[in-house]
C-alpha cells in the first residue's frame, strides 16, 4: 500500500521584499485508499502545498520532508514524480498547442507503463472513458485544452487521472468554476477511480459542495500555511455552518 508522508513541511517563494513563507510546517500522511479534504480560505496555502508536492520550480522548500513508498519525492524531477505516481491536477490547466489529447494521453501512459499500449486495446479504453465523462470524440484529435471551456479543462484532467491510474493524486479546486452538471460528472470520474481502492486523493478546496459527490475519509482545516484542525467528513459540515473566521483568527494569533 503507497503511503505519502508530510512531515513538517516548509515552503517560501520569491517576493518583492525577498523570499516569504507560505507554508509553516504541514504535517499529513495519505494513503492508498484514503480520500484527505484539505479546506481552507482563499490565501492559506492549499494550492501552495499541490504545487511544491508536484514540484513547481516557483516553489522552494525551506525545510521539512515528503516521501512516496519511503522515497525522497522532493530530490525527484517532475517527470520522476510523476513517474513515481503523483498526479496534479490543476485549479488551472494550461494549454498545450501543437500536442493532441489522444497523442498526450498515449505518451503519458507509454512514460508510466514502461511500453507503449497496445493501439486497439488503447483506443477503446480512451473511448469509453471519455464517453463516462461525456467528453465528445472529437476532443481527441483537439489540442490539449486549446480552447477548451473551464468544464472541458476539468473534465479532461479526470479523464487523465482515469486512464494513468496514480498512486497518489492531488485535486486542486477541481470543483472550481463548475456548473453543477459538470460537477456531478466530475465528481463520478473521481469516484469511479477510488472505488478501486488503488489510489490515495488528495482533494483541496474551501467550498463544501464537491463533499457531497465525494466523500472524504478525513477532514483538515488549512490556515496560514499549515493544518489546524483534522476530523471527519462531520468537520466539513461544521464549516458549511461556521465558516473559517475563528481559524484564520486563532492561527494569526499563534
Amino acid at each position: 500500500m503507497a503511503t505519502l508522508e508530510i512531515n513538517d513541511l516548509h515552503v517560501s517563494v520569491e517576493a518583492e521584499s525577498g523570499p516569504e513563507e507560505i507554508l509553516r510546517g504541514v504535517d499529513l500522511t495519505v494513503r492508498q485508499g484514503e480520500t484527505h479534504a484539505i479546506m481552507g480560505p482563499n490565501g492559506s496555502g492549499k494550492s501552495t502545498l499541490a504545487y511544491s508536492l508536484a514540484g513547481h520550480p516557483k516553489y522552494q522548500v525551506t525545510s521539512g520532508s515528503v516521501t512516496l513508498d519511503g522515497e525522497d519525492v522532493l530530490a525527484m524531477s517532475v517527470d520522476e514524480r510523476a513517474r513515481a505516481g503523483v498526479f496534479l491536477a490543476m485549479q488551472y490547466p494550461v494549454e498545450v498547442p501543437g500536442v493532441s489529447v489522444s497523442n498526450f494521453l498515449r505518451t503519458s501512459a507509454t512514460a508510466l507503463r514502461g511500453e507503449a499500449p497496445k493501439l486497439r486495446t488503447w483506443v477503446k479504453e480512451v473511448r469509453e472513458a471519455m464517453e463516462r465523462l461525456q467528453i465528445d470524440p472529437s476532443f481527441a484529435e483537439r489540442n490539449v485544452n486549446e480552447g477548451f471551456s473551464g468544464g472541458e479543462k476539468k473534465r479532461h484532467e479526470i479523464l487523465q487521472l482515469e486512464l494513468l491510474r496514480p498512486k497518489m493524486a492531488i485535486l486542486d479546486e477541481t470543483d472550481s468554476g463548475l456548473d453543477v452538471d459538470a460537477l456531478r460528472v466530475v465528481s463520478e470520474g473521481v469516484n469511479r477511480v477510488r472505488e478501486d481502492g488503488d489510489v490515495g486523493t488528495l482533494l483541496i478546496t474551501h467550498y463544501t459542495r464537491i463533499l457531497r459527490y465525494i466523500k472524504p475519509d478525513h477532514v483538515h482545516v488549512f490556515a496560514r500555511g499549515r493544518i489546524v484542525e483534522s476530523g471527519g467528513p462531520e468537520l466539513a459540515d461544521r464549516l458549511e455552518e461556521e465558516g473559517y473566521e475563528r481559524y484564520v483568527k486563532g492561527a494569526a494569533s499563534a
